[in-house]
């Protein structure tokens, strides 16, 4: 298949894929919280449950991964690497809206952030090493299937 590099990025293939992942997701904080859903946000280690202001976050956006390796995939291979389970994490809605778009390791970077949002980097930087090593392997593996 010849893939069209310039193509433009669109979000339905991923939003397919990342409506099944945060469906068993939340499924699973469901079973941990005995009915509640419980989770632990992926950059300050707090405990969030059902009722609580958070999002389903991709650790390196939707729209990085297309830029990065829209000349290797297809649409549907993409949505499939920015929906992997190291990529998609629970965090404060806030904390969200300031990271956007923004790759995790610059955002990180600026201390500010880390204040503002009580970040525990040690935490934040495990789950962003582990966010880019399942993709880089997610991605090796579909180009070489």
């Amino acid at each position: 298949m010849k893939l069209i590099t310039s193509r433009p990025y669109l979000r339905f293939e991923i939003d397919k894929v990342f409506a099944q992942v945060k469906a068993a997701m939340h499924a699973e904080a469901l079973k941990r919280g005995n009915g509640w859903a419980l989770y632990e946000d992926c950059y300050t280690g707090q405990t969030l449950i059902g009722g609580d202001p958070y999002d389903y976050e991709h650790i390196f956006s939707a729209e990085w991964i297309h830029s990065e390796y829209k000349h290797l995939l297809s649409d549907e291979e993409i949505a499939k690497v920015v929906n992997c389970p190291e990529n998609v994490a629970v965090t404060l809605r806030t904390i969200n809206q300031s990271k956007g778009k923004t790759d995790p390791e610059t955002w990180l970077a600026n201390k500010q952030n880390i204040i503002k949002h009580q970040i525990n980097s040690k935490l934040a930087l495990k789950h962003i090493k582990r966010a880019k090593n399942a993709i880089r392997s997610y991605v090796d593996t579909l180009i070489n299937e």
